[in-house]
């Protein structure tokens, strides 16, 4: 590893925890009706997102030109630049490392899922991606999402594993994966990847306690932070979701006492 590629993930790795919390909203396809929920308003999911102190902030090249500028410095920006729906509907690979660095920023993240007849088109864009990163010293993110047959996005404990090793071999430098709901198994997982490993947010949950505890328990068993998109954004009150979400990751408060204020403010 290069001393670029040292002092980008330095940043995204910048709190005394060594745990990364980070804000995700590159959620370009696939969810519905972009006039209602969370990022219905995108430049004002931002700013409450930034009242919320993340560490890094994932998000879509064209936005980030758009709205990164009077946030920059406050976080760590990574630029996305997978595009994908599970059902292969879409399939893009639209950011580049030039992209990232143009943007100013400290990652590239690539989207993917795994498993089904087009898995190795997407391990392809890992594979490239790592080559073309390299010369620019630009950390890869991978985002690795299973699919079962119906090509829906699964966390069970074996293709948890199988997207992990699928980041592995194709070199990025952090993986991120969902929660495989079994502590023990992703321990050994974690312990046997030599890449970071940090949680994405979902799969979703009940309860904003079961939530924060999948993350706790994620944490427990060697992850090293979690990039967290609609249970963050989608909460009534963000800033105060985004201060248990820190709360966990960085002081090691128990899911069910970092949640309390977000309780009383929405009873759920």
């Amino acid at each position: 590893m290069g001393l670029g590629t040292s002092i980008r993930l330095a940043r995204l790795f910048s709190h005394s925890s060594g745990n990364l919390f980070g804000a995700a909203i590159d959620h370009f396809v696939g969810y519905g009706d972009v006039r209602a929920g969370g990022l219905a308003d995108l430049p004002g999911a931002l700013s409450r997102i930034m009242a919320a102190g993340p560490d890094a902030v994932t998000m879509i090249s064209g936005t980030a030109g758009r709205l990164w500028p009077r946030h920059a410095g406050r976080a760590a920006l990574i630029v996305q630049g997978g595009c994908f729906t599970a059902d292969d509907r879409v399939q893009q690979l639209i950011g580049t490392p030039e992209d990232a660095v143009r943007l100013g920023a400290d990652a590239l993240a690539v989207a993917i899922p795994v498993r089904g007849d087009t898995e190795g088109n997407y391990l392809r864009w890992l594979f490239d991606t790592v080559r073309a990163a390299a010369p620019l010293e630009m950390p890869v993110v991978a985002h690795i999402y299973p699919r079962d047959e119906r090509k829906q996005i699964v966390f069970t404990p074996e293709e948890i594993a199988w997207a992990v090793r699928c980041g592995l071999e194709t070199g990025v430098d952090v993986i991120k994966v969902g929660y495989p709901g079994d502590e023990a198994a992703f321990a050994e997982i974690v312990r046997t990847c030599p890449t970071p490993i940090v949680l994405a947010g979902g799969p979703k949950t009940g309860t904003f306690t079961a939530a924060l505890q999948q993350i706790q328990d994620g944490l427990r068993a060697g992850a090293v932070g979690a990039v967290v998109g609609r249970n963050l954004w989608g909460a009534d009150d963000v800033t105060a979701a985004g201060s248990a979400y820190a709360a966990v990751i960085h002081d090691g408060v128990p899911a069910e006492t970092a949640a309390e204020p977000v309780r009383a403010r929405t009873g759920r």
